[in-house]
């Protein structure tokens, strides 16, 4: 189903170390409305969605993946250079103290991924709308994320993800139209 190209989906420059900025980052690498949480609610809705609309949730659940590479690197980026003291300073002595500099899934808060995070309904228009619900709370999240940081090339690959986000958004939009406009065709058996 995959080519893998082992080239990131858009550059991800960083100017300096910065655990606290990594830390915040954790937040769309395990947290609820994270780029796993997508990915994996996506690629798992398929299953139960229409034809009509089975290839959006797959190219979106599959480009996910790339958002969560971009993150991953982000953290790594933004931590591989940082002290002890510096991770402890920033929040991040837990996770390091269990993991290193190894990532794990959890939230920016340190609480672990869970597949409680995973909506499927299995009614494909309840969840297109969750869908575009989670789009909109990543585009939210990563607006507050370009906010919390000056460091213009971070901003930059966090831009692209949030529009990345939008687009999503108007991609699971219009499913919803066209499901609908499924569901006012008359069926002749």
């Amino acid at each position: 189903m995959w080519i893998y190209e082992k080239k990131l989906q858009y550059p991800v420059r960083v100017n300096k170390c910065d655990p606290q900025m990594a830390k915040f980052l954790m937040e769309q690498y395990g947290g609820a409305d994270g780029e796993l949480s997508a990915a994996l609610r996506y690629l798992n809705q398929r299953y139960t969605i229409p034809d009509k609309v089975i290839g959006v949730l797959n190219d979106i659940g599959t480009e996910e993946f790339a958002h969560l590479e971009m993150i991953a690197t982000m953290i790594y980026k933004l931590t591989k250079d940082a002290t002890p003291e510096q991770l402890e300073a920033a929040g991040l002595g837990p996770h390091f103290a269990v993991h290193d500099h190894a990532l794990f899934y959890h939230n920016a808060s340190g609480v672990p991924w869970t597949a409680a995070y995973i909506q499927a309904k299995g009614d494909p228009i309840a969840d297109l709308y969750e869908d575009i619900a989670a789009e909109e709370k990543a585009r939210a999240t990563y607006q507050w994320l370009i906010d919390m940081t000056d460091d213009v090339d971070l901003q930059d690959s966090l831009k692209f993800l949030r529009e990345r986000e939008i687009v999503h958004s108007l991609r699971f939009r219009e499913c919803v139209e066209i499901l609908k406009g499924d569901m006012d065709v008359k069926k002749i058996f």
